[in-house]
């Protein structure tokens, strides 16, 4: 496992593990240098398969990747299935079943019980979080939102998450509080978002209190892909699973 791949640092069971690979430790080269995980971002075919399969020696089964598409659709990664869902999330509540999403700016959200029975991971760009993915997540882990815990992994930061008033306005029509997730930018008209905050206002809405995680940012942070920061890149992958 690459040195600077991610654990997460949230108080989960002992039985639930998550990972947070980095762009480093892989195959690829040029702009998707150099463990790029996605399939549709133009890197060549045999070097992501490779590059999964160094991700799958530390995983208990393939991953459930999903085929995102900025929506709130949920699948569940207990199911086998024949192609990639077209879902923006998953739930797992069998050992092994690795739940996945792969990011390159937009916000990972991983999440379980407390007691250990079940995890999802969500990909929550802001098209995604304003629509509702992580109600919608939540609601599929059929667990009362106070016995769970949510860790927020990389995402695009507050200093360079720069957006237009009709962003500003899809959050705030939601929910009132969120204008203190957004600050005047540098160009007229633009604002400067916190997804993080937005984030965190969404699951405090819903009655997850116990949310950690936060302020890696994928346009300064080197380690990580950016497309916010690139435009041409690869994607990382947010995975959580539990043991036996």
């Amino acid at each position: 496992m690459s040195a600077d791949w991610i654990r997460p640092d949230w108080p989960a069971p002992p039985r639930v593990r998550a990972l947070v690979t980095t762009r480093r430790g892989g195959v690829s080269q040029g702009a998707w240098a150099s463990l790029n995980l996605g399939t549709h971002v133009g890197d060549a075919p045999e070097s992501v398969r490779a590059n999964r399969a160094i991700v799958r020696e530390q995983l208990p089964a393939e991953p459930c990747w999903l085929d995102q598409v900025h929506g709130t659709a949920v699948a569940e990664a207990d199911v086998p299935a024949d192609a990639p869902p077209r879902a923006d999330a998953s739930v797992a509540r069998r050992p092994g079943a690795v739940c996945a999403v792969m990011t390159a700016d937009c916000l990972p959200v991983l999440l379980c019980d407390r007691s250990g029975s079940v995890v999802a991971a969500a990909h929550a760009g802001w098209r995604g979080l304003a629509a509702g993915v992580l109600e919608a997540t939540v609601a599929k882990l059929q667990v009362p939102p106070a016995k769970l815990v949510a860790w927020l992994g990389p995402a695009i930061g507050p200093d360079a998450f720069e957006v237009g008033g009709e962003v500003r306005e899809a959050f705030v029509a939601a929910d009132a509080r969120a204008v203190s997730a957004f600050r005047p930018g540098v160009r007229e008209g633009k604002w400067l978002a916190d997804i993080y905050r937005l984030a965190r206002l969404r699951l405090e809405a819903i009655g997850v209190h116990g949310v950690y995680g936060g302020g890696l940012c994928t346009v300064s942070d080197a380690r990580f892909y950016s497309y916010r920061r690139d435009g041409v890149t690869g994607r990382f992958a947010s995975l959580v699973w539990l043991a036996d």
